[in-house]
């Protein structure tokens, strides 16, 4: 365990994450609509994004145990940033979706730890959350116009757009309450 979250914490965490993207949708969704069109393309979102990556990447690599690969730590450490400042240089394009895909990977790895071994079955509202993170940020990471199309298909008309926020808003308020009230 590198995290030590309990089940109740990450719940409240995933929790807050899908209400706090799906509120903005269905309370001023045309507001909404228009700063998700342009988020695949910021470069200032991917930069802050791709931080945040590198920086957990580092806290991860210095901190974790490795076992037989620890003589790997030095060399990945120095690769990291070398890598970081290369992507900034030479990817332009869809930055943020690649760096929050990368995100969605790291952030599934604490989810799933805080639900290992616990035996409600509420848990696993947290574990395929987890796990559709996984799947989400590989497909990102490989090919970011997926985000594109995916906010343009889902803004294509209102109804569309609500459905979209409303089942994640009810997702999120799902994984909230059992974590208030079961884990």
């Amino acid at each position: 365990m590198i995290y030590h979250l309990s089940l109740q914490t990450a719940g409240v965490i995933a929790g807050l994450f899908l209400l706090l993207i799906s509120v903005p949708g269905l309370i001023k969704p045309e507001l909404a609509r228009g700063f998700a069109q342009r988020l695949p393309r910021s470069r200032v979102a991917g930069f802050a994004l791709l931080t945040v990556d590198l920086f957990w990447s580092l806290w991860l690599l210095a901190t974790m145990e490795m076992g037989e690969f620890s003589s790997f730590r030095r060399p990945l450490l120095i690769i990291l940033p070398i890598g970081f400042f290369l992507v900034l240089r030479f990817v332009d394009e869809f930055l943020v979706v690649r760096a929050l895909g990368m995100l969605f990977l790291l952030g599934a790895e604490p989810l799933l730890d805080a639900a290992f071994f616990r035996t409600e079955p509420s848990r696993l509202f947290v574990t395929v959350f987890a796990y559709l993170l996984i799947v989400i940020g590989l497909f990102w990471v490989t090919m970011p116009y997926l985000l594109r199309d995916q906010i343009n298909w889902s803004a294509r008309t209102p109804a569309r757009w609500r459905l979209t926020h409303g089942v994640a808003l009810l997702y999120g308020a799902a994984i909230l309450a059992c974590a208030v009230t079961r884990y």
